[in-house]
């Protein structure tokens, strides 16, 4: 009788599965996770536009005159002061003393009174050149320092204070 009571139980379990019903909570909170990523990270993805003016087919390129672009070369044997479209415009040798950084203010001045709406300039160095020499070279083409013994005050004037460092390129 035990079999037979066995058998009728287990007939009556396998019955109450095969009617079992799809649970779709678990699908709806899967859904409801996915929907929230994609508009979280959806968006990150920007179409970005960008407008063109191009030139007419007939327009002709008119050619600007070449500006002056003021280069310092910091070099072991001096510095060399030159207009990157020119060439150079000076040379000031290196004396036993050091740099002769009172010329090199002269002559930033004068290319100040020539060029009075230039605030730029590239300051080039060699790869032996100490630090300290780097900030003296800096401070004399950002300020030029007027003595004025009368007054006894020092008149200071900017020369070019926008200043853009680079590695000097290897002399020929």
């Amino acid at each position: 009788m035990q079999v037979i009571g066995r058998s009728a139980r287990m007939t009556r379990h396998h019955k109450r599965h095969e009617t079992a019903e799809i649970n779709l909570t678990s699908m709806i909170d899967m859904m409801t996770i996915l929907v929230f990523f994609l508009l979280v990270h959806g968006g990150f993805v920007r179409l970005a536009l960008l407008e063109l003016n191009l030139p007419a087919a007939q327009s002709q390129a008119t050619e600007e005159p070449p500006s002056f672009q003021l280069e310092v070369v910091v070099r072991s044997s001096g510095i060399d002061v030159s207009d990157r479209t020119v060439g150079l415009l000076d040379r000031i040798d290196k004396t036993a003393q050091g740099y002769d950084f009172s010329k090199l203010t002269e002559f930033l001045t004068k290319l100040k009174k020539q060029f009075p709406e230039k605030t730029d300039a590239t300051l080039l160095l060699e790869p032996d050149i100490p630090y300290d020499v780097l900030v003296a070279v800096m401070d004399k083409v950002r300020v030029a320092e007027q003595v004025d013994a009368a007054a006894g005050r020092v008149a200071r004037m900017d020369l070019f204070p926008d200043i853009s460092i680079g590695d000097a390129p290897v002399q020929d």
